[in-house]
């Protein structure tokens, strides 16, 4: 019985795989036919339309351009919201300080109210600071994340071992040199865990671009999408496809080389002295 557990499971993991595949494989073959042979009924076979569904949907929207903002801001987002937030919460595991019990309960509190609850008074904020209809306040909201900053203390607390900052103080480092050469490379696994969900959050991000941004070349993918489905367009589906094939493209390239640091991360233990 024991020698069949193991390919029950790997027979499992098998039929789940392809199972989670198969929208993806719609996807993609749709987005190659036309109007008609996709309300014909589904097939593998891919279709001969894929040209006159990207013109199609070129002439509504200009895609790339919304690519390009999404991409940017993206990765802004991703960047500055992995260093800083590891920088807090590295702040929050190792520092003592007045006041770090109330700061580290308020930020638990920010972490469960909804972000559209405050999202006239940004909207007021960002018009008195004289940035609406820019990337600035969909990228330096996102410099400390309550949940990143919380999900990378609790695991600093788990991995790094305070006898190894207090040797690098002893050899003379600075508290700098200390995050960035012994807190960063611990961190990693948990950083990079994090920053595949703040990629994407960030990538999906619809409510507050079309609140903010007034231009659209300056609109990102998901805005842009959202007026493809309201314009001439969405009575083609085989360019929907097409749109939504190209937005999940970097979503995919993320999961693709960073999804190996999650299953590392959450099998961290701690270290032993």
């Amino acid at each position: 019985m024991r020698k069949l557990v193991k390919p029950i499971i790997y027979i499992g993991l098998i039929v789940t795989a392809v199972i989670c595949f198969i929208p993806f494989l719609m996807m993609m073959v749709n987005a190659t036919r036309s109007n008609e042979e996709i309300l014909a009924g589904f097939t593998l076979i891919p279709g001969h339309a894929l040209m006159e569904n990207y013109r199609t949907m070129m002439d509504y929207i200009n895609i790339w351009s919304g690519f390009k903002n999404s991409l940017i801001i993206s990765i802004l987002v991703t960047c500055l919201s992995g260093y800083f937030s590891a920088l807090t919460a590295y702040g929050f595991a190792f520092y003592t300080f007045k006041g770090k019990n109330f700061l580290f309960v308020f930020m638990l509190v920010m972490m469960m109210v909804p972000g559209q609850l405050g999202l006239i008074g940004f909207y007021e904020l960002s018009k008195n600071l004289g940035i609406l209809d820019s990337f600035i306040p969909l990228i330096v909201p996102a410099v400390a994340s309550p949940f990143v900053v919380f999900f990378l203390r609790q695991y600093l607390q788990t991995t790094l071992h305070p006898s190894l900052i207090e040797a690098a103080r002893i050899d003379g480092a600075s508290e700098f040199k200390i995050f960035h050469t012994v807190a960063i490379p611990v961190m990693m696994p948990a950083v990079a865990t994090m920053s595949i969900f703040t990629f994407i959050g960030s990538w999906n991000n619809y409510i507050t671009p079309l609140v903010i941004l007034f231009s659209p070349e300056k609109y990102p993918l998901p805005v842009l999408m959202g007026f493809l489905k309201g314009s001439q367009v969405a009575q083609n589906l085989g360019s929907m496809y097409l749109g939504i094939a190209i937005s999940v493209v970097p979503i995919m390239v993320a999961f693709l080389f960073l999804s190996k640091y999650i299953v590392s991360s959450i099998s961290a233990g701690s270290i032993k002295e």
